[in-house]
Parts: structure tokens; C-alpha cells; sequence
């Protein structure tokens, strides 16, 4: 996997401009920060958010993948201004979970998800060498 960094770009925070990978590639639905009942764990933000990298987590752990075959998240959040102010609380969780990678991503503000009361979903894509 390399990090795709152009010449003069200041290095993003907290994602990468871009990962060439090649591999066994693995692809996750949408997952919230819900338990294995399918009860989301809290109404906090930085709770749904911890429970949610578990869950990607576990399912690519199904296919024999870790974070660090990461290469694009896609988040979608229901306020972004919430998810911004909360930079600081997620960023801990984020390093507790994930570690030190941090892949391509991209996060958008939708009006609602299908589950009334998540703020944040998860998709993840990750390869994984052969």
C-alpha cells in the first residue's frame, strides 16, 4: 500500500489524498454504532462513532483484514456540525481503535440515515495483499 501525496500539497490531517493498493479487496456495507442486538450502543456522537470502527472492524476481520488494510472510508453523518465541534473527543477514539492509519476519506452530511436515531455510518474499503 502507498500513500499518494502530490509534491507542494500540505499533508492532510486525519486522512490520506490518496492509497494505491493491489490485492484481495474487501467491501463493507453501511455500519452504525449498534451491537450485535442490533441496539445502537448510545445517542452521543462519539459513542456511535467508537461502535461503529468496531463494527468495520469486525467484519473485515471476517475476511482477514485489519485497519491497516484500510484504503477508503466513506462517513456519512447526520450533522456535520456536531461531528465537527467533536474533532477532539473523536480523534482519541479514532487513535484507539484505528491506530496510526488513517486512509483516503471522505465524509458527507445527509439529511437522515435508515436507522432513525444513528448520526454516523461507516462504509469501508480494504485490501488485502496476496
Amino acid at each position: 500500500m502507498n500513500i499518494l501525496q502530490p509534491a507542494g500539497w500540505p499533508r492532510p490531517k486525519g486522512y490520506s489524498n490518496g492509497i494505491s493498493a493491489t490485492g484481495r479487496m474487501i467491501f463493507t456495507a453501511g455500519v452504525i454504532g449498534w451491537n450485535e442486538s442490533e441496539i445502537l450502543v448510545s445517542h452521543r456522537l462519539d459513542h456511535q462513532f467508537a461502535q461503529a470502527l468496531k463494527n468495520v472492524l469486525a467484519i473485515l476481520n471476517e475476511g482477514g483484514a485489519g485497519p491497516e488494510h484500510i484504503v477508503r472510508l466513506t462517513i456519512y453523518v447526520t450533522a456535520i456540525q456536531e461531528y465537527l465541534t467533536s474533532r477532539d473527543e473523536l480523534a482519541p477514539i479514532w487513535k484507539s481503535i484505528m491506530g496510526d492509519h488513517y486512509p483516503a476519506m471522505a465524509l458527507v452530511e445527509v439529511k437522515r440515515l435508515v436507522e432513525h436515531a444513528a448520526k454516523i455510518e461507516i462504509e469501508a474499503t480494504a485490501v488485502v495483499p496476496e
